[in-house]
């Protein structure tokens, strides 16, 4: 169905407690309209394999109540540019 990426906006927009911004009056701005997040959405039939099991190690790997995150690295790229994946329950959580 070509609406279900809207429909997942919707879900993370109300979960993570922003608004889901319409593509008509986005104008540059992200997919939610958040307090503190500028987040962008990105709907798949099916994540990466490696990425499901780098997330699945990280959360072999947490103990005490620490938060289980992965961390991309691309060869030759600033650290500071890194991307960061975590489950969204635990942002959730990070953000209450």
């Amino acid at each position: 169905m070509s609406k279900t990426w809207k429909a997942v906006e919707r879900a993370i927009a109300s979960r993570l407690g922003g608004r889901r911004v319409p593509v008509t009056g986005r104008g540059g701005a992200p997919d939610v309209e958040h307090a503190l997040l500028a987040v962008e959405v990105k709907h798949r039939k099916e994540l990466p394999r490696w990425l499901k099991h780098a997330m699945a190690q990280a959360e072999a790997a947490a103990r005490d109540g620490k938060v289980p995150v992965v961390v991309l690295h691309e060869r030759g790229q600033r650290h500071a540019d890194d991307l960061v994946v975590l489950r969204l329950g635990d942002l959730e959580e990070l953000l209450c």
